[in-house]
């Protein structure tokens, strides 16, 4: 089943007098429980093209449709409930408040949400944290926090609302190489439980880590190929027990 579809994307800026196509015809299917790894040079509209999976960006025209709902002519307030409902965001800056728990951070999205009890929104904060290895560690602050801890509280937020599609954007970009594994092993933990995951890259050894690998280039998809030689963090990490 479909998750998302896009049919003919296209994104122009304008720049003074100069028309910049960031995305020039994008067509692109992604089902329920895939991991989707999405590369391509600076310039290439993958920030485009994550922006306007988030709903954070309407295309200049086309069509994007989540779960069946057309993104593109929703109203402001609708699309923003929809996104905080059914989208999860992970970035590589975590974009965490500094001075707020990680219980906190991850509670975020369901006071946005509005409605749910405070007791409600603990509970299912404390849940994600634990998802994400990180039971015993709620009321430390990120400066507390190593930066593998800070991505896996960003992680915990974009689950906390059972998202549809968690995008994460570079999700490595500010960890080594051993964190960089762990925290891709714990993409591929959840996504082998159901959920979707589609993450923009610049490292191939990261895309390996995915299902599927998208290529854009000027701001059209290059190649859309499955991973055939798929690097498994969790089954390296099995072998060294």
């Amino acid at each position: 089943m479909a998750l998302l579809e896009l049919r003919d994307v296209r994104m122009v800026y304008h720049m003074g007098d100069v028309a910049v196509h960031a995305l020039a015809g994008v067509d692109l299917t992604i089902a329920s429980g895939e991991f989707v790894a999405i590369m391509g040079a600076s310039g290439s509209g993958k920030s485009t093209l994550m922006a306007i999976l988030g709903a954070l960006d309407r295309p200049t025209s086309g069509s994007y449709q989540l779960e069946g709902v057309e993104m593109t002519t929703l109203a402001r307030t609708r699309l923003a409930a929809l996104r905080n409902a059914r989208i999860g965001f992970v970035f590589q800056s975590f974009n965490l408040l500094a001075r707020t728990s990680a219980l906190e951070n991850v509670e975020l999205p369901l006071l946005y949400a509005r409605g749910i009890p405070s007791r409600e929104r603990r509970r299912r904060a404390l849940e994600a944290l634990a998802r994400v290895g990180l039971h015993g560690r709620e009321h430390h602050t990120p400066g507390q926090l190593s930066g593998g801890q800070q991505q896996r509280v960003a992680i915990a937020r974009a689950l906390v609302n059972s998202p549809a599609l968690v995008l994460a954007d570079e999700p490595t970009g500010n960890l080594d190489s051993r964190v960089s594994a762990e925290i891709m092993g714990l993409f591929e933990e959840l996504n082998d439980a159901g959920v979707t995951v589609v993450l923009v890259t610049h490292e191939p050894d990261i895309a390996a880590c995915a299902k599927r690998c998208i290529v854009l280039r000027d701001g059209r998809i290059l190649s859309d190929d499955p991973v055939v030689e798929r690097v498994s963090h969790l089954a390296r990490a099995a072998g060294q027990e």
